[in-house]
């Protein structure tokens, strides 16, 4: 038993189909859209909204479907799930770069549903003006608008509720960065996990902090001053190189389209944000939450990420290490070999914590 789900009907126009992998369906939706049609409370999602400095939130469903579910029967086949993974897409990328990843992942396991959002100022995920303040499109800002988001919908288990029933975050890079800030205080005994992959928190590197900011400092220099925009065509193939590099070149070709798209404002403050960020997590238990970094990583420092994992005592068994870069999961023509291996050990990982959180959901 989960929330009133009615607004699962209200998928924006013409966007359900079949998905990328076969039997599987997807739709898109958008907070606003579900607001006017009446599927949420205008209210409530005006509030998300202002609070998190926002026009929209929007997400596309992946769920597993041999033929496809009517309309009328969504609520009931989406809300019988035994889980929801969220994924959280990092810095200039949109809910494109998971690719066919949530798709596999429910060939594995039918009984999970996946929710892969734009957030953060991307995509169709827009904030309501071209300068927010650093704390709204900082991580800690874009997990508590994706918590809001969360708490609209109404997937959770509710209370009395015999079935265990998980939500699943699987954050990359910013995304990643998001996951340590969740309040465990607001989740139920082995309700949430998390698995955050190459997390850009970057509180113990201090050389990818001042990358971080600077290159944002640029990036808002370049909307204002019109002269820049030569030197910007000629870093831009550069900055898309280093963010994806072993990604497939539809990822590289996304995060091209997202650069373009998003005013340079946002992307030069989102982008700063990570570098400026203040806000450090506090050492607790981490439970049902695993790090993943690649060895190749030019974005994310391999020591700093483990020295502030070990100040905030992870243990051994809660972090690796894989051969790949900062897309260690995409499985670009350069990386073949050990990113379709590293892409295995994510899918293993979030079906790993799943069930795990479900027995500890049993046992109490």
């Amino acid at each position: 038993m989960v929330g009133n789900l009615g607004w699962l009907k209200g998928y924006e126009a013409l966007s359900r189909e079949a998905g990328n992998v076969p039997n599987t369906q997807e739709a898109a939706y958008s907070l606003r859209h579900l607001a006017e049609l009446g599927l949420l409370p205008q209210s409530a999602v005006n509030s998300m909204l202002v609070d998190s400095g926002l026009y929209d939130y929007h997400w596309h469903m992946v769920w597993a479907d041999e033929s496809p579910t009517p309309d009328e029967a969504l609520e009931q086949r989406i809300g019988e799930a035994d889980g929801y993974v969220i994924f959280l897409h990092g810095w200039l990328g949109s809910h494109a770069i998971w690719e066919d990843l949530p798709g596999i992942l429910l060939t594995k396991n039918n009984r999970l549903v996946c929710l892969v959002a734009d957030h953060n100022g991307f995509g169709g995920t827009a904030f309501s003006g071209d300068m927010p303040i650093f704390d709204l499109c900082s991580p800690v800002g874009a997990m508590r608008a994706t918590e809001g988001w969360l708490a609209l919908l109404g997937l959770r288990r509710q209370l009395g509720d015999p079935k265990p029933k998980t939500i699943n975050f699987v954050g990359h890079s910013m995304g990643g960065a998001m996951l340590f800030f969740a309040r465990e205080e607001a989740w139920r005994v082995g309700e949430m996990t998390r698995l955050a992959l190459a997390p850009a928190l970057l509180l113990h590197d201090e050389a990818h902090r001042a990358f971080y900011t600077t290159l944002g400092l640029g990036i808002g220099l370049v909307g204002r001053i019109k002269a820049l925009e030569l030197v910007e065509n000629l870093v831009k193939p550069s900055v898309v190189e280093t963010l994806a590099g072993g990604a497939t070149q539809s990822v590289k070709d996304e995060h091209a389209r997202i650069y373009e798209a998003t005013p340079r404002s946002i992307t030069a403050r989102t982008f700063a944000a990570m570098g400026v960020i203040q806000k450090h997590p506090e050492p607790h238990r981490w439970e049902l939450m695993k790090v993943i970094l690649g060895h190749q990583d030019v974005l994310v420092g391999l020591i700093p990420a483990i020295d502030l994992l070990q100040e905030l005592d992870f243990e051994v068994t809660q972090m690796r290490v894989v051969m790949g870069t900062h897309y260690f999961f995409s499985v670009g023509n350069e990386s073949k070999k050990w990113h379709r291996q590293n892409l295995a050990i994510v899918l293993e990982d979030i079906l790993h914590l799943h069930e795990h959180a479900l027995r500890r959901q049993r046992n109490g």
